[in-house]
């Protein structure tokens, strides 16, 4: 007679479970990602349009062409308010799914344990 655990199938559901909370965790690293390199990417075109501005400022440019670059690092400004407070948000989503994919991962432990004690006992 071959050793049955009689707690497998609420093995099976909480790996499943654990399965389920390690792809959510995964995606919510590469959407944090994302939007990490999309704030990245709007600094960089800022501090890019900042250096432009003061060369061409020393060389001399007209009034038009300041209010125009003026009018583009605000709306720059905007957007990296907004995407720093996407990257808040996404972080926090991040480490909601990393303490969910633990709990789910001691609970696992929990029952591999488990079936391990019984069976040395069987």
């Amino acid at each position: 007679m071959t050793y049955q655990f009689r707690f497998q199938k609420i093995l099976d559901i909480k790996e499943n479970e654990k399965e389920k909370s390690l792809a959510e965790y995964n995606q919510s690293v590469a959407d944090f990602e994302n939007v990490a390199n999309k704030l990245y990417d709007s600094m960089k075109q800022k501090e890019v349009l900042e250096e432009n501005t003061i060369s061409k400022l020393n060389q001399g440019m007209s009034v038009q062409e300041i209010r125009h670059y003026q009018q583009f690092v605000t709306n720059l400004e905007k957007t990296i308010s907004h995407y720093q407070k996407l990257v808040q948000l996404s972080r926090k989503r991040m480490t909601e799914k990393q303490m969910k994919l633990m709990q789910h991962n001691i609970e696992v432990k929990k029952y591999e344990t488990l079936k391990e004690k019984q069976k040395m006992s069987y």
